[in-house]
């Protein structure tokens, strides 16, 4: 595995590089049209069910507005958030996390912390491998797929990982960004709450 970390570290710094002046003018304009902060956290389970702090491009306004009203669900993403995230923009910080050593360029996507009490011994062995900004899952169908077939690609990943494996799913990634197909923003609906193992059927609800 320390062939993966070092095309981790080495991989993340070029696109830190690369990307820093779109990533710049990304949070330039949430600054404008949103304020503060510019970053969104939020804890994610990571390798071994490790619990971390993943960083996003910030792309929604607050649950309540200035004068303590509550903002509509459909009204929180703002334009400028829905371009961010239809172009992948707000997964740059990310690089960061993999710089600290709480993910992989290439992994399952880590999911909330939240869910750790709702997954099966099969759905579990995703945590086997550090946890990826993209994955087998996102570049096969993303938001299109079925809780059950994310987490069935997300085991085949692990328990067939290779480099040549993770070169294939970054060259598919770019082509998957490039053309913003199957996400939320291009007309899908958004993802679900995964409410736990028994809520699917398949092989991934085995135990």
């Amino acid at each position: 595995m320390w062939v993966k970390r070092a095309v981790d570290i080495s991989g993340a710094t070029i696109l830190l590089i690369v990307t820093s002046p779109l990533l710049l003018l990304a949070l330039a304009l949430v600054r404008v049209t949103m304020g503060k902060p510019l970053i969104f956290r939020q804890k994610r389970a990571g390798y071994q069910e490790r619990i971390f702090t993943l960083y996003k491009i910030r792309t929604m306004l607050p649950e309540v507005d200035a004068s303590g009203l509550p903002i509509p669900k459909g009204r929180r993403l703002t334009p400028i958030g829905r371009m961010i995230r239809h172009l992948s923009i707000d997964e740059l910080p990310q690089l960061w996390n993999v710089l600290r050593g709480d993910m992989s360029l290439v992994g399952p996507r880590p999911l909330l912390a939240s869910y750790l009490p709702r997954y099966s011994d099969f759905q579990k062995l995703r945590h086997q491998m550090k946890p990826g900004i993209t994955g087998y899952a996102q570049v096969a169908g993303r938001d299109a797929l079925t809780w059950e077939e994310k987490f069935d690609l997300d085991v085949f990943y692990v328990r067939h990982w290779n480099l040549s494996l993770d070169f294939r799913i970054v060259i598919r990634t770019v082509w998957t960004v490039l053309s913003a197909k199957n996400t939320a923003e291009t007309g899908l609906p958004a993802e679900a709450e995964f409410m736990g193992a028994q809520s699917i059927q398949g092989p991934s609800a085995r135990s």
